[in-house]
């Protein structure tokens, strides 16, 4: 008995370290994807046709749970996500959002809604790790207007253009509801942390320019996306989200212009209790 408690300690011991060296893995990747956010937000302005939403990562635990969020990025678009979990290992997602935003020179509009379903699993001590694998479908449309000015400011012209698009999506989730503690104006606010990867398929239904047709673009992105969760109650969490966005091909309209920088709130009803 005394050598199997040895082996089960340095067993525990090896997985602690591996999940320790997991975890500055993805802060490290995170730190990179944040500062190339950043540099995508003060170098573009909304210079994609498409339009990313906030990924929907419920940490579904068991059946009957549901899972909401709402969102927003400093450019003001805004996601709403929510989740339900039909049994103890398959979920369903509604997701959509939507901006509408006017500039001096540029105006960008869109409108995304989509839906999926996949597996989830909680495992680990006290189930406090989720895994969940989604796939799903949507469709959106962008409208942007390009306005065009002479040397003394007067308007001279302006330029439309319209997109409606079809988007698939994989996107594999993992999270801990195991949390460390933040201490703020005398209390503390346990802090859990996540990461997925969604791979997007976008392809233009229509694509005109002052009302001629043009060609057709696609594309497929690959969105890793860290977030962060303050927990204010067993149900009510504070979230802050960031994300790269890579387009695997080179196009003119439908390219990787846009990057998630959001802060949101996340509630999850019915879900097993967070240790």
């Amino acid at each position: 008995m005394g050598s199997e408690a040895v082996a089960l300690s340095y067993l525990g011991v090896k997985f602690v370290c591996a999940e320790a060296s997991f975890i500055n893995i993805l802060s490290m990747i995170k730190n990179r994807i944040l500062a190339l956010s950043l540099s995508a937000i003060m170098l573009s302005s909304c210079s994609s046709m498409y339009m990313p939403n906030v990924p929907n990562t419920p940490m579904l635990s068991q059946q009957g749970e549901f899972s909401g969020g709402a969102h927003i990025s400093i450019r003001g678009n805004a996601s709403l996500n929510g989740a339900y979990a039909v049994s103890d290992h398959f979920g369903v997602l509604l997701s959509g959002s939507t901006m509408n935003r006017e500039w001096e020179k540029k105006d960008y509009k869109h409108k995304l809604i989509e839906v999926g379903g996949g597996y989830f699993n909680a495992f680990g001590p006290d189930d406090n790790r989720i895994f969940e694998v989604y796939v799903g479908y949507g469709g959106g449309s962008t409208d942007r207007v390009f306005r065009h000015y002479d040397d003394n400011d007067v308007l001279t012209g302006s330029d439309l253009e319209e997109v409606t698009y079809n988007k698939t999506f994989l996107q594999v989730n993992y999270s801990s509801k195991k949390a460390s503690n933040l201490k703020l104006f005398g209390r503390d606010f346990p802090i859990n942390y996540g990461t997925a990867l969604r791979i997007s398929s976008v392809e233009m239904k229509t694509f005109m320019i002052n009302g001629i047709g043009q060609m057709r673009e696609g594309n497929v992105f690959l969105e890793p996306i860290f977030f962060t969760r303050m927990r204010l109650s067993d149900q009510f969490q504070l979230q802050y989200t960031t994300s790269g966005t890579f387009g695997l091909n080179s196009r003119k309209y439908m390219n990787a212009g846009s990057s998630i920088f959001t802060i949101g709130a996340v509630v999850n009803l019915g879900g097993k209790v967070r240790k």
